[in-house]
């Protein structure tokens, strides 16, 4: 992917992977530009007019009865972008501030927001040329919108503030400056139109979405290796089990893992060894799938946001009119992270009991803790105990944010969607899922080590011989951290999936 064509109508979420992360650059369509400068024309009659409008011709919030005349214009958007830059905590990453920006790019280019095509191209010059904002991650409601998160991205396009620039933190101005960008004065509308939206909540929830579907496919391979060390009862994945119970993600995950074993030799038939499986092998398409549903669901919504206009007022061209609205308000987008919370937690859950099956010399039958010479060693006992450290923690933080609100504005915002807590925190249990998939991988493989490998599946020896190349067997004890260290990168960079993928090319994946 070269470059991404804005035009308000169809951004994707590999198009905002690609902005964020891979720093493609972005260009406005020329329909944008004229949507932008048609809907700019309509905040200029308004205010010429003396039109009474929410943010164009009065205050904000509890101020909104309060009449702002023409030459107080400019004064109320820089007051009302200097006031709202109160966030707090640690500067959102890199990716994030960039989805935010792109987010807002493309909200604009729909034009119904009355900004100048200046402002919008300003925003693509920092994406272009590589100037971050410093925005802090605490701080925002999720209505009206990410005000505060929203505030500090546009403090350097009007030369205040913070921004990173080349590796670097520095003014706003200076980052402006180094980059060749021009510092803009803000006119009638335009600080309101570019902090009133749920841009912050969604680039975290976005981007922690592409990783969570990411993980979906890590957990199901992380499974099947688990499978294997255990000498798992193929039979619960018979299609014909899944059929009468047709939810696509408890399907699409039993064909997966019948595919990733397909060929192996260590998996057993129903009555050879045992007649059935535990639940966390037995049940991992009827649990993975459950999160792939409940992904899926929260993919499409995102996706309607991520093209939405979440602005208020929204100018009208055609009947030129300035109408208030909630499109700000970040609950649909506020449940949705919380749901993804969950969704991604249960992949945890499910995951520490297989660590547990395989540590356990009673449930298993492994030498404990997947290590010889007990006792001396200690192998991977404190391993679980990591994992089930996150799965706890995790288990707080899905804890949902959308059930709470605060009245603000004296009560004139009296219910507020706390989105981007709610985003933040589905961020920060996707880290932790991640971690114990790692922990899984490697344990799985140990236990295979140690049970007598008779012969991996397809899928599965590639997953093996991926980890194998980062963890070496453990024959006694040494420090594990690194070991996971490097199971996980090849979860982050991708590695793991490709080998695999590459092996079982003609499975949806």
């Amino acid at each position: 992917m070269n470059k991404v064509i804005i035009t308000g109508q169809n951004l994707t979420l590999e198009e905002l992977v690609a902005v964020s992360r891979n720093d493609v650059q972005v260009e406005l369509s020329e329909e944008a530009k004229e949507n932008i400068s048609e809907s700019r024309k309509v905040v200029e009659d308004l205010v010429e007019s003396n039109a009474v409008v929410y943010g164009i011709t009065t205050g904000f919030g509890k101020f909104s009865d309060v009449s702002i005349s023409q030459d107080e214009c400019k004064k109320l958007q820089r007051n009302l972008i200097i006031t709202h830059s109160v966030g707090a905590g640690e500067p959102f990453s890199r990716d994030v501030v960039r989805g935010i920006m792109l987010l807002r790019i493309n909200s604009l280019a729909k034009g119904f927001s009355g900004v100048r095509l200046e402002v919008v191209e300003t925003l693509i010059a920092f994406l272009n040329k590589g100037v971050t904002p410093q925005i802090p991650q605490q701080g925002s409601l999720g209505a009206s919108g990410d005000l505060t998160p929203l505030s500090h991205m546009v403090l350097p396009m009007i030369g205040l503030g913070e921004a990173e620039y080349k590796g670097t933190v520095m003014s706003g101005a200076e980052a402006m400056e180094r980059a060749g960008i021009p510092v803009i004065e803000l006119v009638a509308k335009e600080g309101l139109a570019l902090i009133n939206g749920t841009q912050a909540m969604t680039s975290v929830g976005a981007l922690t979405l592409y990783d969570a579907l990411e993980l979906l496919k890590v957990a199901d391979i992380a499974a099947a290796l688990s499978f294997e060390a255990n000498h798992g009862v193929i039979d619960a994945l018979d299609e014909r089990v899944h059929a009468i119970r047709p939810h696509a993600g408890q399907m699409d995950t039993a064909k997966l893992l019948a595919r990733l074993l397909k060929n192996s030799r260590n998996v057993t038939k129903q009555g050879e060894i045992r007649v059935q499986d535990g639940y966390s092998l037995r049940c991992v398409p009827q649990v993975h799938g459950a999160s792939k549903d409940i992904m899926d669901y929260v993919k499409s919504k995102v996706e309607i946001e991520i093209n939405s206009v979440t602005d208020n007022p929204i100018i009208f061209k055609e009947t030129k009119e300035g109408i208030s609205g909630g499109n700000f308000h970040g609950q649909p987008m506020a449940l949705c992270f919380d749901f993804l919370g969950i969704a991604l937690s249960e992949l945890a859950n499910i995951s520490e009991r297989r660590i547990e099956r395989m540590v356990n010399p009673a449930i298993g039958g492994f030498p404990a803790f997947l290590v010889k010479n007990g006792g001396l060693n200690s192998g991977f006992m404190i391993v679980q105990y990591s994992a089930a450290a996150l799965v706890s923690e995790n288990k707080v933080l899905t804890h949902p944010a959308s059930v709470d609100s605060i009245p603000s504005s004296a009560n004139q915002e009296d219910h507020v969607s706390m989105g981007t807590i709610a985003a933040r925190k589905a961020k920060d249990i996707m880290k932790n899922v991640r971690r114990v998939l790692a922990m899984e991988l490697m344990c799985a493989c140990q236990a295979i080590d140690l049970g007598g490998n008779k012969g991996l599946g397809d899928g599965t020896k590639k997953a093996y011989d991926v980890i194998r190349n980062v963890c070496a067997t453990l024959e006694e004890d040494r420090p594990l951290y690194g070991d996971i260290n490097q199971c996980e990168a090849t979860i982050v960079d991708g590695s793991l999936i490709a080998a695999v993928l590459n092996e079982i090319s003609e499975t949806q994946f």
